[in-house]
């Protein structure tokens, strides 16, 4: 049924419960077959027109629009804010649950932009409960279903979490097919801040299937579209994707020179919340480009880990957060600190993805092997073994179990860490 015909039913229903006929609600302003034609469909009254009916039938424009009263509405938006909020602060299953129950009650059926907004979130908290595979689906339906509804912006956001998720899910295949669909087309479209983002993923995909010639070209690409733009957002974007590509292929000064500029357009640009974290993920690039330097990245950490507490950073980002500080003391020779913090990150983990709780095992693993403490070592890398073989086959999961291999050399168990050196290798299709 569509909306012309929706709205016709509504004034028909609410014209029989005041007990009018069409004549009398025509009269004198309308004629009693115009009245007809609206009621049934054929034709579609104009804004003034709607206006008169809603104020002869004494109910609310909103109503007749869409189907809910002006209270209801607000009832409506109020909870998706609610949902949004919780979204934002990190509290993912309370906004799964608020965008479920949304949809669910039905009030949302005469309103396609409020239902497509609800949609989307329960996709995105869907996506931060850890559930991949469900949220590749509800994002499809809105690819499928909403897609002559959608507005640019919205297409592409929905693009860019499709792509992310199933590169998160170890299918690169399709995390690749996704944004190149739309970026590298017969026509190509203008860039702007959501195709950045779209970039970033194509990008990040690159390097997560081990193709990094590609995605050396396609990261300058980047670099080049972004400065062309302009924007503090895509071109923090654009330096920050830059600087993981450069780590991945050795080049750490440059890594080191894309991630500064990076972070120097968010700190002039970007909100608090956004810079704490990108502190946080300049600090591991700099453990791994300059551990030499350890002291002054566990320093810069110590600061992103109090602004993280301060504002509405989720568990997952105050996680990552103190597995970074772990790292730094471990380069500094502190195990026992390290393992002060791994004590944090283990309350964190219950609810996280498969492929983070594997990397909080082994990094615990690493705390314990260096305590001297072999046994326990041993068990969490067990631990975090058994995850890794439940996460997707990635360059990720292949760094991850090279990591395992190394810490289990270390602790003594040869068998078991050629098993995972094999493991790793078996991850990049060698």
């Amino acid at each position: 049924m569509t909306g012309q015909d929706l709205v016709g039913q509504r004034i028909k229903t609410v014209r029989r419960q005041r007990g009018l006929s069409q004549a009398q609600l025509a009269h004198p302003e309308l004629s009693d077959s115009y009245v007809s034609l609206i009621e049934s469909g054929k034709r579609t009254p104009t804004p003034a027109v709607l206006e008169l009916l809603a104020e002869k039938l004494d109910c609310s424009l909103t109503y007749l629009i869409n189907g809910v009263t002006a209270e209801q509405m607000q009832e409506i938006e109020l909870a998706l804010n609610y949902a949004q909020m919780a979204l934002d602060n990190g509290e993912v299953v309370e906004a799964r649950t608020r965008y479920a129950e949304l949809l669910a009650d039905g009030g949302l059926a005469g309103l396609p932009q409020l239902r497509q907004d609800a949609e989307y979130g329960l996709a995105l908290a869907t996506e931060a409960c850890g559930d991949l595979d469900q949220a590749i689906v509800l994002l499809n339906g809105l690819r499928e279903n909403d897609t002559a509804a959608m507005n640019p912006e919205r297409h592409i956001a929905v693009a860019v979490a499709l792509s992310r998720c199933y590169r998160e899910a170890g299918d690169l295949a399709r995390a690749m097919q996704v944004p190149e669909q739309i970026l590298t087309g017969a026509v190509q479209p203008a860039w702007n801040d959501g195709l950045m983002r779209l970039g970033i993923q194509l990008l990040a995909a690159y390097i997560d299937r081990g193709d990094l010639l590609r995605a050396r070209q396609f990261s300058a690409e980047l670099i080049a579209a972004a400065e062309l733009l302009g924007t503090p957002l895509a071109l923090t974007l654009a330096h920050w994707e830059a600087a993981i590509a450069a780590i991945e292929t050795g080049h750490a000064d440059e890594a080191v020179t894309h991630a500064e500029r990076a972070l120097a357009i968010q700190s002039e640009y970007g909100d608090p919340w956004r810079l704490a974290r990108l502190r946080n993920d300049y600090a591991q690039v700099m453990l791994i480009a300059r551990p030499m330097e350890a002291k002054t990245w566990r320093d810069v950490l110590l600061k992103v880990e109090k602004e993280l507490v301060e504002s509405s950073a989720s568990s997952m980002n105050k996680m990552r957060c103190a597995m970074n500080l772990v790292r730094a003391e471990l380069l500094l020779a502190r195990p026992e600190q390290a393992e002060e913090r791994m004590r944090f990150v283990c309350d964190l983990l219950d609810g996280m993805p498969k492929a983070l709780q594997a990397e909080a095992r082994l990094l615990h693993g690493e705390s314990l092997a260096a305590l001297g403490l072999q046994a326990e070592a041993s068990r969490e890398l067990s631990a975090g073994a058994e995850c890794l073989e439940q996460a997707p086959e990635t360059r990720f999961t292949a760094q991850a179990w090279l990591t395992a291999a190394r810490v289990l050399e270390r602790i003594d168990k040869p068998d078991r860490s050629v098993d995972a050196y094999k493991r790793a290798m078996a991850c990049v299709g060698l």
